[in-house]
């Protein structure tokens, strides 16, 4: 019998530092080191016998733009040539302030799709990201295109922005940008972890608000998390980070070779699972106290959760969401629960009742009678995006 493969990621994250300020990042470290080259070697050779099945490598941050063209002109053929036999895809998420000519000829060489992160329109984006952001993110964005690089944007919705929810919407739509977003998070990093933060009842309304103008305008854009939930609920598992079981398939090696979890984890030592100068074994990294943590999420989840519909696709959300502000303790799943509920019933409410209207008129049910007039013409439904991603 042929051995299935399975997938998995590897987060490389060569700094935290980062030129922004954004009001509500948790993810960036003033005075962060940069990654050696070497390090990169000690990647190579962990992930040489590590495992043979295909591998994607995200480079993220802080910003790893940071690093120079000189780090991915040696970085990008040595993970790409000397991993060979895993198959290596690569993406990058970076805010482009740091992108040059130099930097964007060296990304282009090896097709590096780009992740980038725009919440609205200049103003509405600046109150949040902090003043000058939107110029000299778009000014990176210019010159990746000029490059023939392909960008898309994360937007981050917060408590302040999701008030502003059309405006941004219609940016995203008018601009002929694909829309995927992102709630903010608690910060564990600020005095005041929740000034931003976007409740799980107001993301969960968002989302249905979302779905609503996507259906509206599908021949114009592509609202990717909405893309992703259909495809939970259609196929009966978790397609994205949020909703799979990452653990065991998702790691992320912060500047200094320690290898974490998930990049979210990334500069905090109790979540230190190896280093990549020891090649730790998967075993070494599922043994490990942080590698343990995780695996009694899943089981806390496969407890507490399995009454749930959505539990097979859902998984809990992210585990990080769960597990970090309360201190490393399981407590309860990812907050935003609620809103993946409140998504995920939709979807699938939806998609029951258009089955139904179909069957019950494919039966000579509910057919106008003689003399009456013909029905208005329905806005598309969730059956209409599902072939359209099908079509995809």
């Amino acid at each position: 019998m042929m051995k299935q493969k399975r997938p998995f990621h590897v987060m490389i994250i060569p700094t935290l530092g980062c030129p922004s300020k954004c009001s509500y990042c948790w993810s960036s470290e003033v005075g962060s080191p940069i990654m050696s080259i070497e390090t990169i070697q000690d990647v190579v050779e962990w992930l040489k016998d590590f495992r043979d099945d295909p591998v994607t490598f995200t480079f993220h941050g802080g910003e790893p733009l940071l690093a120079g063209a000189d780090f991915y002109r040696k970085a990008l053929p040595m993970l790409s040539q000397e991993l060979a036999h895993l198959s290596p895809n690569f993406a990058l998420q970076t805010n482009l302030w740091k992108m040059t000519p130099e930097l964007a000829d060296v990304l282009a060489e090896h097709k590096i799709p780009i992740g980038s992160s725009l919440d609205g329109p200049q103003e509405l984006n600046d109150r949040q990201r902090s003043h000058g952001y939107y110029e000299k993110t778009m000014a990176g964005y210019e010159l990746a295109k000029e490059h023939g690089l392909q960008v898309q944007f994360i937007c981050t919705f917060t408590s302040d922005s999701v008030q502003f929810k059309e405006e941004i919407f219609n940016y995203f739509l008018e601009n002929g940008l694909t829309l995927k977003l992102h709630p903010a998070l608690p910060s564990l990093r600020s005095d005041e972890p929740n000034r931003w933060a976007l409740s799980p009842e107001v993301y969960g309304e968002l989302l249905v608000y979302l779905l609503d103008k996507y259906l509206e305008n599908m021949d114009r854009i592509e609202v990717r998390n909405i893309n992703d939930y259909c495809r939970c609920v259609f196929t009966g598992r978790g397609t994205v980070c949020t909703f799979v079981d990452c653990m065991e398939n998702t790691f992320a090696v912060g500047p200094d070779g320690s290898i974490y979890p998930c990049y979210r984890f990334v500069g905090m030592p109790e979540y230190v699972m190896g280093n990549v100068s020891d090649h730790p074994s998967r075993e070494d990294l599922a043994g490990s106290a942080p590698g343990l943590r995780m695996r009694q999420f899943k089981e806390y989840v496969d407890r507490v959760c399995k009454g749930c519909k959505h539990i097979r696709y859902c998984r809990g959300g992210c585990p990080y969401n769960a597990i970090a502000p309360n201190n490393g303790e399981i407590k309860g799943v990812d907050p935003h629960c609620i809103a993946y509920r409140r998504i995920f019933d939709e979807i699938s409410d939806r998609f029951n009742k258009e089955m139904m209207g179909s069957f019950g008129m494919g039966m000579g049910m509910g057919m106008p009678g003689p003399g009456s007039q013909p029905a208005e013409k329905s806005r598309p439904g969730i059956m209409s995006l599902m072939q359209r991603m099908i079509e995809k």
